[in-house]
């Protein structure tokens, strides 16, 4: 198989919160305690998790929490949190296909849907490709890294 047909056989589907935390542990929080990969809202009914998975292996992970976010007006929020590939799999696209597998989710569901997040320094430029943008200044996650708040609009295609 070579690189093309395996990217092709990753699926994106709807997976439990307690599914994602193998995947945020290890590339997230690598050496800490595994409780330190459960987020607030993680078992919230509105919480969309999402896996990518080669055959019957999760790969990687997305959730995205109905949040607000005091510096935006948006009705409708989400943020994106505990996005991570396993480090084996990832340069293959799998990052991209969970975040737009989201906003697509997301988007059926409401009409307007502002996604917020704080991003990773090391990611911020992989998050503007896909339009998003940065507000305020670099801030440090305590025991993580220093991190800024991106958002997007959301709006539904027209036609």
């Amino acid at each position: 198989m070579d690189q093309e047909d395996n990217h092709k056989s990753f699926q994106i589907l709807q997976i439990t919160a307690g599914e994602t935390y193998p995947v945020r542990q290890p590339v997230l929080r690598p050496g800490r305690h595994p409780e330190e990969c459960i987020f607030e809202g993680d078992t919230t009914s509105s919480t969309l998790h999402l896996g990518a998975f080669l055959g019957y292996t999760l790969v990687g992970v997305a959730s995205f929490m109905k949040n607000k976010h005091s510096h935006f007006n948006e009705p409708e929020q989400y943020q994106l949190r505990g996005m991570a590939v396993l480090p084996e799999y990832q340069n293959k696209k799998l990052g991209e296909k969970l975040l737009l597998e989201g906003e697509k989710r997301l988007i059926d569901q409401a009409s307007n849907v502002l996604i917020w997040f704080n991003a990773r320094e090391s990611a911020i430029d992989f998050y503007k490709r896909y339009g998003y943008k940065t507000t305020g200044e670099l801030f440090m996650i305590p025991n993580v890294c220093k991190h800024i708040v991106m958002y997007k609009n959301l709006v539904p295609r027209s036609g």
